[in-house]
């Protein structure tokens, strides 16, 4: 038998100073509709960036190449079709030295003075006034450096099939390895015409709808792609291979009979195709789950699909994801970038939790209206765990950390994807609602579908639909440190009231509290139990709890719902005097201990001494807390002693 205590719970509030770190800036900028007026853009996003790209907003991509599934050379010409946005007489775009440029025709004119700062293209031009339509073609070829993630083209074979495979990934900077582009987040092209000419033996997948396949008669076919919807140039890719095309059909409610097409380019064996089938299918389910979670999927209009490759792992491309396998977690968390990545996509790299955080989440929610919940608390507790394997470091990515050569610190499995997943899930528990939750996560693609957002932008849209003032969750968990330590103190006096002592210290000294709603499971000795939830709002907390019977044991966060460390829980009895007056953290500990009081009014010396009795360290406290030095003391066990005129109390702990 189960019962729930809501109304006779009582808190016992000990306010202990704890503070967070404020060093991060409110200030942050976040460009949802682009004006003329706008400051931003006079300034380049990166500082490898010329000042020119941001003088003109892209409107679309046409590309029009010659691609092979045994070489990463591409050849051909791409338009970058784009308005000025202030009186310009110099344009630029990026494109690596590597492709070598023989001819470049801006508004039909051709150029011939244009220059490269590095991986910058610049020319002057005739005045364009702002408002004027800029058409420049750029005719080019080669083979860029390098291959794998983070560098534009890769090519490859599969011994179990016998195929050979080329494929983009350009991602977060490399897009201008393979075509001139301007790499800024915030200006998404409105629609792409992406033509791919290769052997006719092969297949060449690509964004939106495939519109035409024409045999050009020499042993070639040039298969042509357009999506009408509004794309980031790093979600633009093709893949190339002997594939066979297998196709399925969702059928989400909201499309009210209509059908939903999820076509996979996989390698063209029929074994392959036969043992992938299956795997794919629940595409179809995945799909339907998203379309209720987050609105209808967002590329109705043309299709979702696949593209079988080489690639260790896979990549969102927009409407056809990049596949290495198709595994029930990689097509669930490529599907959900289609809404979180490619319909609002992060405004800068430092918000890269918009895309990876939300796209891991989004695993979770398959696995928990798909596969059932144990599947799914399996899948949250590996990434809390995973989350926690280290004690510092932030969800949000610092300005500082972005820049080419450090892409794995922007896509780091513990914080952006891990992390970045696990306070979503705290944030689904702090709100309390599933339909509120649910309903943000609608209204934030509703309000920048589209467009691009930042982590404060989802922040904002969060508290207008639930009510609740989220700016510390966000201090704590997005821009914030680290994890939260428990130690648990627990007794029952004769009327059955349960006393809770909860101490929190944290993993960093960036972040020095966590407040946050945390379970318990109260087992009984009669073999019931009950389900509380308590907010730690400072780093000691009492709580009392009026019961009827006696507790067997406490369970700290049964369903995995937050994200902490437990480095203790103990029962103590009723008369021990050492229960509430003061408590220590964090233990083990390093180069500081930190004693917190349950009261302000009181005067206390407190004494650490050795296990032969020395004292080593002697100081005076009053108030919330005080920190003691324990950097010269040796490894090992110590006791920290507080005199009051209460009494003497007494904690032991360990410097490692």
């Amino acid at each position: 038998m189960k019962y729930n205590i809501t109304a006779l719970i009582i808190f016992i509030t000990i306010s202990l100073n704890g503070q967070w770190s404020n060093t991060f800036s409110h200030d942050i900028k976040c460009v949802h509709a682009k004006t003329e007026n706008d400051n931003f853009l006079f300034n380049p996003e990166y500082n490898w960036q010329s000042k020119f790209l941001f003088d003109y907003d892209v409107t679309s991509y046409v590309l029009d190449l010659h691609v092979s599934d045994t070489s990463t050379f591409v050849s051909g010409n791409v338009s970058i079709n784009a308005v000025a946005l202030i009186d310009i007489d110099t344009f630029a775009f990026e494109l690596v030295p590597e492709q070598q440029i023989s001819n470049i025709l801006v508004n039909g004119d051709l150029v011939t003075n244009f220059y490269r700062e590095n991986d910058n293209v610049i020319m002057p031009i005739p005045l364009i006034e702002a408002g004027g339509v800029i058409e420049a073609r750029i005719y080019y070829e080669g083979k860029p450096s390098g291959g794998g993630f983070f560098t534009g083209v890769t090519t490859d074979y599969s011994a179990a099939w016998d195929k050979h495979v080329t494929w983009t990934l350009s991602e977060p900077f490399s897009a201008k390895q393979w075509f001139p582009v301007k790499q800024d987040l915030q200006d998404k092209a409105d629609s792409a015409i992406l033509n791919f000419t290769t052997s006719s033996t092969n297949m060449v997948g690509s964004e939106g709808l495939l519109k035409n396949v024409v045999d050009l008669g020499n042993g070639k076919k040039r298969y042509e792609w357009k999506t009408n919807y509004p794309i980031d140039y790093y979600l633009i890719s093709f893949a190339v291979a002997d594939y066979a095309d297998y196709s399925i059909y969702a059928h989400p409610q909201q499309m009210n009979g209509d059908s939903l097409l999820i076509q996979s380019f996989l390698y063209n064996n029929p074994d392959n195709v036969d043992a992938k089938k299956e795997s794919i299918s629940k595409t179809s389910d995945i799909m339907d789950v998203f379309c209720d979670l987050f609105n209808l999927y967002p590329f109705f209009n043309e299709k979702y699909g696949h593209c079988e490759t080489q690639l260790g792992g896979g990549m969102e491309h927009q409407t056809m994801s990049t596949m290495g396998n198709f595994s029930f977690h990689l097509i669930a968390h490529e599907l959900g970038h289609m809404w979180f990545g490619d319909h609002v996509t992060c405004a800068t790299w430092s918000d890269i939790w918009i895309n990876e955080g939300f796209a891991t989440y989004s695993d979770y929610l398959a696995n928990e209206f798909i596969l059932g919940n144990e599947s799914a608390k399996a899948f949250i507790t590996k990434a809390q765990d995973h989350a926690m394997n280290e004690n510092a470091g932030s969800v949000y990515v610092p300005e500082s950390e972005i820049y080419p050569g450090n892409e794995w610190r922007i896509f780091n499995g513990r914080l952006s994807y891990d992390k970045g997943a696990s306070i979503i899930h705290m944030l689904r528990h702090e709100i309390q609602n599933d339909q509120i939750f649910f309903d943000i996560l609608k209204g934030f693609m509703n309000e920048y579908g589209g467009g691009t957002a930042t982590g404060e932008d989802f922040k904002t849209v969060a508290e207008e639909i639930s009510g609740i003032d989220l700016y510390t969750f966000f201090n704590q968990w997005y821009y914030g440190q680290g994890f939260p330590i428990y130690s648990y103190r627990y007794w029952q006096n004769e009327e059955k009231t349960l006393f809770i002592s909860s101490t929190q210290t944290t993993s960093s000294g960036h972040t020095s509290l966590f407040e946050m709603l945390m379970d318990y499971r109260i087992n009984f000795s009669d073999g019931t139990d009950t389900l509380v939830r308590l907010k730690q709002t400072d780093n000691l907390n009492v709580f009392s709890l009026n019961l009827e019977k006696d507790v067997s044991n406490i369970i700290v966060d049964p369903e995995a719902w937050t994200m902490e460390q437990v480095s203790e829980i103990s029962s103590v009895q009723e008369t021990d005097p050492n229960k509430t007056f003061f408590t220590i953290g964090p233990n083990p500990t390093t180069n500081e201990i930190s004693v917190y009081f349950s009261n302000n009014n009181h005067k206390t010396k407190l004494e650490v001494y050795s296990v032969k009795g020395n004292i080593l360290i002697k100081e005076q406290a009053s108030g919330r807390n005080k920190t003691l030095n324990t950097s010269n003391l040796k490894p090992g066990i110590y006791t920290i002693v507080g005199r009051s005129e209460t009494g003497i109390f007494k904690r032991a702990f360990v410097k490692i």
